[in-house]
């Protein structure tokens, strides 16, 4: 944990920072940087490592694509399916994630080192993942011509648990530093009297939403498109608002994210997530108000004998 020694709080009747500022090292792997072909892009300046964000994300990945699984059974969706519909939405979504990173955050750095956008292990944009798991869901559409909406709502039932440990690892990453405080909820950063922590303010956000969203399945689940139109709706704007408080981009701090038009690119893409989640709740009332499929519809072991092509 790191220490603020020589550090000067205000007296006992201001308000000081309350939260811990925790800082756990990363795990060092110089040997990737022996690796053929892999060798070629490491930065010797920051040379690979197992890092405390990486981890957290990867649980969260793998416990979103276990939920994922045993949702698409709940709903009778056909698990291979699924699961090739996860590993399509996961690699575009990872690599996008790394691509709109680095061209919206940081264009210097892309002008200055062209191979930064293939080094997808060294930064993640969270709207980036989602541009990209769109792309990703959108192209196995067109691939297997099939409809994608009950994958996309299943993904979307799961996400909310897999983003509780994506925004745990931003939070012991402190990679989304916020402005200058005393305030009680404020992180006793080091060098400065408190700052807001961002990804820690979101780690506790996503929680209401995650238990929300697991009661709401073991109650039954809900008409297809419900999760990810709930989801989108309710971290559209929490995300916008925490924006505001983010640290300046020429303050001098890493992690303070450039604006366009005065809002970040993520504030930007909150308009589009909020559209998309009410398109979504839209249509999952369309489909509740569907009558129900009679009985054996749907079936694995029943063959379909539409044409292909009325199937997608």
């Amino acid at each position: 944990m790191a220490s603020n020694a020589g550090v000067r709080y205000p007296s006992a009747t201001v308000s000081e920072p309350l939260l811990p500022y925790i800082d756990i090292p990363d795990l060092p792997l110089p040997f990737l940087q022996h690796v053929p072909l892999l060798g070629r892009f490491v930065d010797p300046a920051h040379p690979p490592a197992l890092h405390k964000f990486g981890l957290l994300v990867a649980t969260g990945v793998y416990l979103g694509s276990v939920v994922s699984m045993r949702h698409a059974r709940d709903r009778r969706l056909d698990e291979k399916k699924m699961s090739d519909f996860i590993f399509w939405v996961l690699i575009a979504g990872f690599v996008s994630a790394h691509v709109l990173d680095v061209v919206f955050y940081y264009p210097q750095k892309l002008l200055r080192d062209p191979l930064s956008l293939l080094r997808i292990w060294e930064s993640l944009s969270s709207f980036g993942g989602f541009t990209g798991a769109a792309i990703g869901a959108l192209a196995w559409r067109l691939y297997h011509r099939e409809r994608i909406l009950p994958y996309v709502d299943t993904v979307g039932s799961a996400f909310p648990l897999a983003w509780v440990f994506g925004r745990a690892g931003c939070s012991v990453a402190h990679d989304h530093p916020g402005r200058v405080s005393d305030a009680w909820y404020a992180v006793r950063w080091p060098g400065v009297v408190g700052r807001y922590d961002l990804g820690l303010y979101e780690l506790f956000l996503t929680i209401p939403l995650a238990l929300y969203v697991a009661w709401s399945w073991r109650k039954g689940p809900k008409p297809v498109g419900f999760y990810t139109g709930v989801m989108c709706v309710y971290y559209a704007p929490v995300r916008f608002l925490l924006d505001f408080f983010r640290a300046e981009e020429n303050g001098g701090l890493v992690g303070g994210d450039p604006r366009y038009g005065g809002l970040t690119p993520a504030q930007w893409g909150c308009f589009g997530l909020f559209a998309l989640g009410l398109a979504f709740l839209r249509a999952s009332r369309r489909q509740g108000a569907e009558p129900p499929p009679v009985e054996g519809e749907g079936d694995d072991d029943v063959e379909d004998e539409r044409p292909a092509a009325k199937r997608a």
